[in-house]
Formats: C-alpha cells, sequence, structure tokens
C-alpha cells in the first residue's frame, strides 16, 4: 500500500472571513462553455472522472451522490467543438463534525488533454460561488498530497489548509514548497 493510500486526506476550508468573500470570477478561453448539469451526462462525467485518477465510477456510485448535490450545483465545462464534458466539481450538502453547517466543494476532475485553460478554477470558482448563494458561509473539501494542480487551485480561490491532524503542518508546507506558494501557517484554520 502506498504512503498515499495510508494517510488521512488532506482538508481545505473557505470561510467569508478568511477569504475575502468571493471567490475568483475565470472567463473561459474560447471554444469552452461553463454549464450546469443536464440529463445524459454521466457517461462523459464518468469519462472526465476516469482522465483525472478517479477509477470505478459508474451509477451505482453515483447514486448516492445525486441527494446531496445542491440544485444547479453540479457544473460542467463542455468543450463546444467536440460536446464533451471536459471539466467538473459539484456542490455538495457536506456536513461534518469540524464543518456541522458545511458545504462541500466535492468531486473536481478536468481532462488532462484540456490542461492550462483555467477549467478547473472555472468550475471549482462555480460551485465556491453556487454553495455560497445558498447560504453557506463555511465551504470546505477533501483533496491528496499528490494532487498539486488541484491544491494550487483551491488556494488561488482562497481556500485555506485545515490543521485537523498533528501532521498536518508538515504536510502542507511541503505541498507549499512543491507549489512555491507562500507558507503561511498563522493564516490557516485550525480546530
Amino acid at each position: 500500500m502506498s504512503e498515499e493510500t495510508t494517510q488521512l486526506q488532506l482538508q481545505m476550508a473557505w470561510e467569508v472571513n478568511l477569504s475575502g468573500g468571493r471567490p475568483l470570477d475565470v472567463s473561459l478561453p474560447d471554444g469552452y462553455l461553463l454549464r450546469t448539469y443536464r440529463s445524459g451526462d454521466e457517461d462523459g462525467w464518468f469519462r472526465v472522472m476516469a482522465l483525472a485518477g478517479f477509477e470505478g465510477w459508474n451509477r451505482e456510485k453515483l447514486e448516492p451522490w445525486l441527494t446531496k448535490i445542491l440544485p444547479n450545483g453540479w457544473f460542467m465545462v463542455v468543450h463546444s467543438a467536440t460536446d464533451t464534458i471536459v471539466a467538473t466539481a459539484m456542490a455538495v450538502h457536506g456536513p461534518t463534525n469540524d464543518f456541522p453547517f458545511g458545504g462541500e466543494l466535492g468531486w473536481v476532475a478536468a481532462d488532462p488533454e484540456h490542461a492550462g485553460r483555467n477549467l478547473g478554477i472555472a468550475v471549482c470558482g462555480a460551485v465556491t460561488q453556487r454553495l455560497l448563494d445558498m447560504g453557506y458561509s463555511m465551504i470546505h473539501l477533501n483533496t491528496d498530497d499528490f494532487r498539486l494542480p488541484a491544491v494550487k487551485i483551491y488556494l488561488k480561490l482562497g481556500y485555506v489548509p485545515f490543521l485537523f491532524a498533528p501532521d498536518m503542518v508538515d504536510r502542507w508546507r511541503v505541498i507549499c514548497r512543491r507549489l512555491d506558494w507562500p507558507c503561511s501557517p498563522d493564516t490557516w484554520k485550525s480546530l
């Protein structure tokens, strides 16, 4: 078993008082469209999830998530020329012990063939805004140490590391170094 599968996932938090109040507004390049879920998107979504390293998604695995996604909270970026879903993220009602009234930015994935076009930041920003529009003031997410492009997106949007376990500060210092991102533990959220 790899170290990545034995560690707790990282968590990040977005709060109005931590972030300044609004996520970044991001424009998509020509040829891409941001929209919400439409009936029939599932197969395209499964494909993007697999391309992003989230294997094994099917209708049965998706089913429990459908009751947690907020109305108009499942975002897709579509490549206009091919009508293909190339990025996605979900706005999820996601209360936890640490975030009892929390909304969650969940299941972010993008087609690597379309990298470098701000697609991930567009879907994540749309989800964050949707959660805010629905009244969530505390938004959180889970991620992994090795998902550096995604972590950089979250940091750019104003998410901060959530220090819920003793090894978090050291793990986040490593990530910040790898991303060449300022390491500011005093601004991170802790229990």
